[in-house]
């Protein structure tokens, strides 16, 4: 089992910066990969950043050129730094884990997920 604990999560104006954190602990060796998902009320959840153990990050449409996701490998730690929020960045930001495989030719398997149990960002106007 591996265990999420997010922290950063708050209110803050449009314009503003904001940097989560989500340490991981238990059972490390299985997985390889961590990152950030949100979710609005009424919206289906959505990637936000994933980087892997060896830093490759992936981004979703939305946070690119103003989020960036970092890890502290001897921490277990991976941060999400979002600048230039907006308000429909406000949701609940959840960190996930898991073990990814990738076969090549765009073939990837997911497992060994893990969730955590969310922070609330609100980006006020």
């Amino acid at each position: 089992q591996v265990q999420l604990v997010e922290s950063g999560g708050c209110l803050v104006q449009a314009g503003g910066s904001l940097r989560l954190s989500c340490a991981a602990s238990g059972s490390i060796f299985s997985i390889n990969r961590m990152g950030w998902y949100r979710q609005a009320p009424g919206m289906q959840r959505e990637l936000v950043a994933t980087i892997t153990d060896g830093g490759a990050t992936d981004y979703g449409d939305s946070v690119k050129g103003r989020f960036t996701i970092s890890r502290d490998n001897a921490k277990n730690t991976v941060y999400l730094q979002m600048n230039s929020l907006k308000p429909e960045d406000t949701a609940v930001y959840y960190c996930k884990a898991d073990r990814l495989t990738d076969y090549g030719r765009g073939f990837t398997s997911s497992k060994n997920v893990y969730w955590g149990q969310g922070t609330q960002v609100t980006v006020s106007s």
